[in-house]
């Protein structure tokens, strides 16, 4: 199948959840730990006023608390109805002078050319699902100013969770398909997204070029990844006290190389 063939399908998987993605669905407590680990290492790096860039904005959770912090958010995504709910939700929250949705795929960053930004983010592994990384990170590049952050969570290539659960439930198939070094089909709401899973170093290797590594740590290490958020549930002590070690051990060699997902800070050369 086409790489084009492959993004019109998960554009098409992501606007079938578009309406309950707010939900447990995809936001549970596991996803919103994620989402504030990124925001943390963003705004560590970038005052409030700066203009960044989300990259596969979802229904703008990440855009809308940013802006609310006096941020000026550009976020873009493929799917229609990912686009129509940001855009709801910054007219809902009064955000809509600092949130500018735009209905446009990663992979076609070339037609904000002559845009600039402070940074750009992209959360919960948006960044899996493009076929050519390479050409986002040169397309990054351009579009960020000297000295500019890339803050990204992806999609891990090694999850020991996952390995673990689909094992123990003799599905190896699935249990191993992070493995696979192409873009594979993975179900979502009866549709299919076709996804990437990266090693810390093959992702930045994609962006080697006009960036430089400056953090990297696991997310989901010791945590269960959200679809196991019925453990966190059962076991609230056990769960918080799993991402306590995330929050503490993630950062370290080796450790940094396994999770669900991984959380990367680049700088653009200056």
């Amino acid at each position: 199948m086409s790489g084009q063939a492959q993004l019109l399908e998960t554009r098409r998987a992501f606007d079938s959840v578009a309406d309950f993605y707010d939900g447990p669905f995809g936001n549970n407590e596991i996803v919103q730990r994620m989402r504030a680990a990124l925001v943390k290492e963003l705004t560590a790096r970038v005052s409030p006023g700066a203009r960044l860039l989300d990259l596969g904005c979802g229904t703008g959770i990440d855009a809308a608390h940013l802006a609310g912090l006096g941020y000026r958010v550009v976020a873009i995504d493929a799917s229609p109805q990912m686009v129509a709910r940001t855009r709801a939700r910054a007219e809902e929250e009064g955000l809509t002078q600092r949130v500018t949705a735009v209905e446009l795929g990663i992979e076609a960053l070339d037609r904000l050319s002559g845009e600039a930004f402070d940074a750009i983010y992209s959360d919960l592994g948006a960044l899996n699902c493009v076929p050519d990384l390479p050409t986002v990170a040169t397309r990054c590049a351009a579009l960020l100013d000297a000295g500019g952050v890339l803050v990204a969570s992806v999609i891990g290539r090694v999850c020991p969770w996952e390995l673990g659960y689909y094992s123990a439930r003799g599905d190896l198939r699935r249990a191993v398909i992070r493995l696979t070094p192409r873009a594979v089909p993975v179900g979502l709401n009866g549709s299919t997204v076709w996804t990437r899973y990266y090693r810390p170093k093959e992702f930045l290797d994609a962006f080697r070029g006009s960036f430089a590594p400056e953090a990297t740590r696991a997310l989901g290490l010791f945590s269960p990844p959200p679809y196991l958020v019925g453990f966190n549930r059962r076991l609230p002590w056990a769960g918080r006290g799993l991402w306590w070690l995330d929050a503490r051990l993630g950062g370290f060699p080796l450790l940094r190389n396994a999770g669900d997902h991984f959380l990367m800070v680049l700088r653009k050369h200056e």
